[in-house]
């Protein structure tokens, strides 16, 4: 991954915006990681990845509430035999 300081992202900005087209741009100020400029392609995998990644969570959340309410467990906590039915059905 290329680098540039802030002072060269300032100075040569057009530049900067053609390599983040090819690879992730790493931005730092006085040594320290402050940015990164990416592709809106790059950009957009990052966002579906957060969506799916959200959409898996809440699914999970949904389903761990159904299995809990089928064991007679309002609380939503699985016992082992929950836990291991679920690892069995996963198979």
């Amino acid at each position: 991954m290329i680098t540039y300081t802030s002072v060269e992202a300032q100075n040569r900005f057009g530049e900067l915006i053609d390599r983040s087209q090819r690879e992730p741009v790493q931005v730092t100020r006085r040594g320290r990681v402050v940015a990164y400029v990416v592709s809106e392609h790059d950009m957009q995998e990052v966002l579906d990845l957060r969506k799916r990644r959200e959409d898996a969570a809440r699914w999970y959340a949904q389903y761990r509430q159904q299995v809990a309410q089928r064991a007679g467990n309002t609380a939503g906590e699985l016992s082992d035999d929950d836990v291991n039915r679920l690892v069995h059905e996963l198979r």
